[in-house]
């Protein structure tokens, strides 16, 4: 039996795909290291994947991502093996689904992983709270069982007084909120979002990302999300897998990809990306080492272990402010008050660097950077921001 706590949820391991009458006959050449363009040539075979290895921990959005003819929309599709590989393993929760029977397979793909498509997916002979009740209807469940839930899952989704339309009737962004809610509604594990918000105008779309992020939030569903583009997955992303030609080129973090492309190919697609929005402070804040304690001069001053950097007030575990170097001079004991601070500002951990950046302006020193509890997790300098915004020549 695999352990959960340290398996990852998926693993992908040597996974090839190759197109053609026959596939395993030509699998050498492209180990070998026989290029695409040399096996289409040579054989009359496409190769879709070339040797993809990665991981895809729980409760994580996990972004593929790349340009038409990537491959990253034929990975997707052996995540629940729409198509099965010429070579490889997938394994979820340390078990091969590549052993699955069909029945079994039926069953994993029915309760384990749910899919929202590009173009929506819906049924249009169905009203919109059928096409959302769908899974769990064939899952045997009667409409009384099925119908509150579904009801309950285009509240969420901001369609609540919809559920007798057709999708004829419903907007883009309406019939995309609609195959959302289908997915949630089964209460798969994993959601495959195969370009779920491309077809949607860029508001829309905009709109779409938020709320999947604020679902994300309190569901914290396992998500493979595919993209085409950056600024997509620097904002839905906690970790980002670059494909060109079927081969994987990076995987990172959204920081990873901007600020340490690993090549040519993902430098291109990262230098016109506006740093200031796609990095969250987050992503650059160095450790706080000066997290003091106390209501005196005297209780802080015995805390500080580097005096170079900024001292960090708390009283109960929440901060105050910054205190300066020289209110600690000497041998002062007297309580701590508003007028001995530098400031009180802070900056939250999921701000962008554009929101940061006028309040770093206001500042001549490091700030603080707090969680949704308004703890301190960190400490953002200057110097860190400077770095983050500046783009290296090519």
């Amino acid at each position: 039996m695999a352990n959960t706590e340290t398996t990852p949820l998926i693993a992908i391991e040597g996974l090839y795909q190759i197109f053609g009458d026959d596939a395993a006959k030509v699998l050498p050449k492209v180990k070998a290291g026989a290029s695409k363009e040399d096996i289409l040539a040579e054989t009359g075979h496409t190769v879709g994947l070339q040797d993809i290895n990665l991981t895809v921990e729980r409760g994580e959005i996990f972004v593929i991502m790349g340009l038409s003819g990537s491959g990253k929309s034929t990975l997707i599709r052996h995540f629940n093996r729409l198509i099965d590989p010429t070579a490889g393993e997938i394994k979820v929760e340390g078990h091969d689904i590549m052993t699955l029977s069909l029945k079994e397979l039926t069953e994993f793909r029915r309760h384990k992983m749910s899919m929202v498509f590009q173009h929506f997916g819906l049924m249009p002979h169905r009203t919109v709270i059928e096409n959302v009740g769908y899974g769990l209807a064939i899952k045997g469940m009667k409409r009384p069982e099925w119908e509150p839930k579904a009801i309950e899952w285009l509240q969420t989704v901001g369609l609540a007084g919809y559920e007798e339309q057709y999708p004829s009737q419903l907007s883009g962004g309406q019939q995309q909120r609609v195959g959302l809610a289908r997915a949630l509604c089964t209460d798969a594990e994993i959601l495959l979002m195969d370009e779920a918000f491309s077809a949607l105008d860029p508001l829309i779309r905009f709109e779409m990302q938020t709320q999947l992020i604020d679902l994300q939030e309190n569901l914290h569903k396992t998500i493979i999300f595919i993209t085409h583009d950056l600024d997509e997955a620097l904002r839905l992303g906690d970790r980002i897998a670059v494909l060109k030609d079927g081969k994987l080129v990076q995987v990172g973090k959204p920081v990873d990809i901007i600020l340490n492309p690993a090549d040519e190919y993902v430098r291109a697609f990262a230098k016109d990306v506006n740093r200031a929005k796609a990095l969250r402070v987050k992503n650059i804040m160095a450790e706080a080492v000066n997290l003091c304690e106390g209501d005196t001069l005297g209780a802080v001053r015995s805390q500080i272990s580097d005096p170079e950097q900024p001292i960090i007030w708390l009283q109960q575990g929440v901060y105050r402010g910054v205190l300066p170097v020289s209110a600690l001079a000497g041998n002062d004991e007297s309580a701590i008050n508003e007028a001995d601070l530098l400031t009180t500002a802070a900056l939250p951990h999921k701000a962008a660097l554009q929101a940061a950046l006028p309040v770093m302006l206001s500042e001549h020193h490091s700030l603080p950077v707090l969680n949704k509890e308004n703890k301190v997790v960190g400490l953002l300098s200057h110097e860190a921001l400077a770095s983050a915004l500046t783009v290296p020549e090519v």
